[in-house]
């Protein structure tokens, strides 16, 4: 029986299996892994619920400058990766009989604590890592340092091809990819997508421009500027990046998107397909044809200092909430930013909408992370009260989001209100 995070019960016990683990023959000489596995240990067990950024393993654990950039460098993934590798090794030889077993799950930074099953039997995902970096070649025990290499190797490789395939030809679902294990808050907070018999519509926003990037950009005036001057083909990074996090998502999923700039939305998109809106009214257009979120409302700010910047009100506040929330002014770099989360129905009631807008880019991107990563989806489904699939109804949250170099580094779930359309 497995106890996420194993907060609520044998703490202790938890804690002396990561000692085992770092005391054994498969970690004790990578003084850089027990590093890592004793912080995330540590942060599963004291916080649990609450999503790792790289950014913050990146500098607290492997030494990285404030300056660090996940897009660009990759060390956190690629040690994460290997911990993962040594702990599939450790339970494939020294820890057969432990009562305890660690993993690190994909697409997440929080350990599992699992007690091993009657049997002795690993769980499914330490069971397919193994296989993997052990290449099933017979003979493993005698053997094991060509194994571990040569597995090594495989997923390497094989995380190239993903890669490749997600960037330069729309993602060619691989056999490797169908059997990866889909965290059960994949499949209850994607269901109403993943099953339906259409791929869902992702609309991206592209704000209309005037100008070049040469002579100074700005947002369209409709009072004084002519429509034939607008550029509106460009987008922001928070929005491309939140596409990749999709991507990746349904990829595990083993479904598919389809992408479109929200220049070229239709009402028929509306009627006929589920969506996915990726960026603010500011700057996704398209979302003001439509209804939109009701509880959490982005607002443009139209007198005072922040003339023109875009808050959120928050329609009902409940006792002790605020009515308005700001991210950092425009005129500042943004430390703060404030994003919307939103699962409506379609106009056509077999669809449905998400939304995932931030008051700015980096807030929107955070929006999509909170959707695509176990640990906060796991969050919010707890705070919805939903436990199945088939459960999932309309909601909206709100989150707040802290900001570094312009990445996010953390995501607070302020607020959520069930119900609506």
């Amino acid at each position: 029986m497995a106890s996420a995070h194993g907060f609520a019960s044998g703490r202790e016990q938890r804690f002396q299996q990561i000692d085992r683990l770092i005391k054994s023959h498969s970690l004790s000489g990578s003084e850089s892994l027990c590093k890592l596995l004793r912080y995330l240990a540590e942060h599963s067990l004291d916080h649990p619920g609450v999503a790792l950024k790289e950014y913050q393993i990146a500098t607290e654990v492997l030494g990285r400058s404030g300056g660090f950039d996940p897009q660009s460098d990759s060390a956190v993934r690629v040690q994460a990766g290997r911990l993962r590798m040594k702990l599939a090794e450790y339970y494939a030889h020294e820890g057969r009989e432990d009562p305890i077993i660690v993993e690190l799950p994909k697409g997440s930074y929080s350990l599992t604590f699992h007690e091993r099953t009657p049997g002795g039997q690993l769980p499914a995902g330490l069971t397919f890592e193994k296989e993997k970096e052990n290449g099933k070649a017979a003979g493993r025990d005698s053997n094991r340092g060509w194994a571990v290499a040569v597995g090594a190797l495989s997923v390497l490789l094989f995380a190239s091809l993903v890669t490749s395939a997600v960037l330069w030809s729309g993602r060619s679902r691989s056999q490797a990819v169908a059997k990866e294990r889909v965290p059960p808050a994949y499949q209850i907070f994607w269901s109403r997508f993943a099953t339906a018999p259409q791929p869902p519509w992702v609309i991206f926003s592209n704000a209309n421009f005037v100008g070049r990037p040469q002579t100074n950009m700005r947002y369209f005036n409709p009072s004084t500027d002519s429509r034939e001057a607008i550029l509106d083909h460009y987008t922001g990074v928070g929005e491309v990046l939140a596409i990749h996090e999709l991507d990746r998502v349904f990829g595990v999923l083993n479904r598919q998107l389809r992408v479109k700039r929200g220049a070229l939305f239709s009402l028929d998109d509306v009627r006929n397909n589920d969506l996915i809106f990726i960026g603010s009214p500011a700057e996704n257009l398209t979302l003001l044809e439509i209804p939109g979120t009701q509880e959490f409302v982005f607002q443009k700010v139209t007198s005072g200092p922040r003339k023109g910047d875009v808050k959120v009100i928050n329609v009902h506040p409940a006792a002790g909430e605020s009515q308005d929330f700001m991210a950092s002014p425009s005129s500042q770099l943004v430390n703060e930013d404030y994003a919307i989360i939103g699962l409506k129905s379609g106009l056509d009631s077999a669809h449905s909408m998400l939304i995932l807008a931030g008051t700015t880019t980096v807030g929107t991107q955070a929006a999509a992370e909170y959707v695509c990563r176990e640990d906060s989806l796991t969050e919010l489904l707890q705070r919805l009260g939903v436990s199945k699939a088939g459960e999932i109804k309309p909601f909206e949250a709100l989150l707040r989001v802290k900001v570094t170099h312009g990445v996010p580094v953390l995501t607070d779930l302020v607020a959520v209100r069930k119900g609506g359309s």
